[in-house]
């Protein structure tokens, strides 16, 4: 009989995270013990300033940790040199990126940077990841068009395909579909579902968006003042923990529906 071991791609060990300056140190969440398995939608939801960004901007080694440990592939993310960790994950910010004269093509050809020789000529293996990522986010249609013709829906599917041209096994978002009206929400959302089973990538996202990550996500990542919680919606439905991550007064969980709904 064999037995099926999940391949752990992203682990915490008592990460605290946060602030720190020579004065003093503000720790916004502490002792988070994560282990997240290859091939999963997670969805990352909490309070505007509850810490949502600073936890993936720590897990993206963009901003240092206060303490604990992180693990990419079981390698402690200390050890792992900024031009490795390019191969193993990549990026997705929620600024706006300068306006330039570079086309659809070539902002997703910029992906491929830690793979690109000194020259930065594109190999064949570089063009057929591009263009296998822009398949998948089914984006032929624009690749001619420059960055400023695009419409913030686009280019949130322009910067994913260029993620996925990255080829790396963790793609991190943070808020991708704070600009967007509910159609392109809708959109954005269901391309990374799409693409998580397509290519068995993990893929992690803040958001706002709490209905639809109900509905989509594989794993949920609950963050409040004094707690940190991981899972399935049907766990955290069963601990109760959802009811807790909006004030009472205002939204309430409904475990019928799997949805948060007006107070009445």
């Amino acid at each position: 009989m064999t037995v099926n071991k999940q391949h752990i791609v992203l682990q915490t060990k008592n990460l605290s995270i946060g602030y720190s300056s020579k004065q003093e140190e503000n720790c916004i969440a502490k002792d988070l013990n994560i282990s997240l398995a290859k091939g999963k939608l997670v969805c990352l939801l909490g309070r505007n300033g509850i810490g949502k960004s600073t936890l993936l901007r720590t897990l993206s080694k963009t901003q240092e940790k206060l303490s604990g440990d992180i693990y990419i592939d079981g390698e402690k993310l200390l050890n792992i040199s900024s031009a490795d960790l390019s191969k193993k994950m990549s990026l997705v910010l929620t600024e706006r990126i300068p306006e330039s004269q570079l086309s659809v093509y070539e902002l997703i050809a910029l992906g491929r940077q830690p793979y690109t020789n000194w020259l930065e000529r594109l190999s064949q293996e570089d063009e057929m990841r591009i263009d296998q990522a822009i398949e998948l986010v089914d984006i032929k249609d624009i690749c001619t068009k420059k960055n400023y013709e695009l419409s913030d829906g686009q280019l949130q599917k322009v910067m994913i395909a260029r993620a996925l041209a990255q080829d790396t096994d963790i793609i991190i978002l943070d808020e991708p579909t704070a600009h967007l009206d509910l159609h392109h929400k809708i959109e954005v959302f269901k391309i990374l579902q799409s693409l998580v089973h397509k290519t068995n990538k993990t893929i992690i996202l803040s958001t706002h968006e709490v209905n639809l990550a109900l509905q989509l996500a594989d794993e949920l990542w609950l963050m409040t003042e004094n707690k940190f919680t991981t899972g399935n919606i049907d766990k955290l439905i069963k601990s109760k923990d959802l009811e807790t991550i909006f004030p009472e007064n205002q939204i309430v969980f409904n475990p019928d529906l799997k949805q948060f709904t007006l107070k009445k």
